[in-house]
């Protein structure tokens, strides 16, 4: 109903070569870091490591740097550590330690409550997984990443074409990707959260990419003349107003929880801020340029 961009001309196609390039390298990064995250060489939460998380809630604010410290000293100087603010909630995450790990939260709760004794802790919740659980939880999200992209090429090549559907399968690849590479050089915590943003952004920009294809579709139909890359160059250009406010608003949205959805949800938000921006850059850059050099310059219509 609203339109932001009116009667654009952009010639998305004639830069589909510097597009693919800027993608390829960050793709490549991407692609380092989930061999990275499936060594174990990255910052994986407990979810994938395995490790303890204790969860603590104090009557008092307590000195962060001293709890750090203490942690440090008692051979924890892995430990990440989440205050809650405004309600002097303390979470301790530590490192898998093999036979030790049943004993990490016995031992980081004495410890905190030798220290600070006029400020009693309350345990409000424990979770331990094995090292072995990790291992397979990595697996299962790499399983659930390719059975993704296995049904985007079913679903599309039944409703368009299998070029189309291979097209969509590599752009959700290329967000998910990178999204993997950004977040292993911020050295930001992967965990279960985060495979759930992955999911996520693939299926936002699987729906923006389908409505590129449908109006592709539908003008190949319409126009008689011109090449393909003509054809996409305008169905781009009359869905940008819509993909500029749709892109525009759950982007507001990501930002919003990414500062006011507190501890818990701020990497998750941070990897739902920067997939919606690289979703839509791969439905306009990345899928439809896919297509255009692998169908050629003929005017071929799309099945119904």
């Amino acid at each position: 109903m609203m339109e932001i961009i009116k009667n654009t001309t952009i010639d998305f196609m004639g830069i589909r070569k510097y597009a693919f390039a800027f993608s390829g390298v960050l793709v490549l990064i991407g692609l380092f870091g989930v061999v990275q995250i499936y060594r174990g060489h990255a910052n994986l939460g407990i979810d994938l490591a395995g490790g303890t998380s204790i969860q603590l809630r104090f009557p008092k604010p307590v000195p962060m740097d001293q709890v750090r410290q203490l942690l440090r000293d008692a051979g924890h100087g892995e430990a990440n550590l989440q205050e809650v603010p405004g309600e002097n909630i303390l979470i301790i995450k530590v490192g898998a330690k093999g036979k030790e790990e049943k004993m990490v939260s016995d031992q980081v709760v004495g410890l905190l409550r030798q220290t600070f004794p006029d400020n009693p802790l309350v345990v409000e919740g424990v979770a331990e997984i094995g090292p072995a659980i990790g291992k397979k939880l990595r697996s299962d999200a790499v399983l659930a990443l390719v059975v993704s992209a296995i049904a985007i090429i079913v679903y599309l090549a039944w409703r368009f074409e299998f070029k189309f559907g291979v097209a969509a399968a590599i752009a959700t690849f290329h967000d998910v990707a990178i999204l993997v590479g950004v977040f292993y050089i911020l050295g930001k915590e992967i965990d279960l959260l985060f495979i759930t943003a992955l999911l996520t952004i693939g299926g936002y920009s699987l729906t923006d990419t389908v409505v590129v294809f449908d109006r592709i579709r539908e003008n190949i139909r319409l126009r008689k003349r011109g090449t393909f890359s003509e054809t996409i160059n305008l169905s781009v250009n009359e869905v940008l107003s819509r993909t500029v406010v749709t892109s525009l608003t759950v982007f507001i949205t990501c930002v919003s929880l990414l500062f006011f959805g507190g501890v818990v949800l701020k990497e998750f938000a941070l990897a739902l801020t920067i997939g919606v921006v690289v979703g839509t850059y791969s439905s306009v850059f990345v899928a439809s340029p896919i297509v255009a050099v692998w169908r050629g310059e003929k005017m071929v219509e799309v099945k119904r």
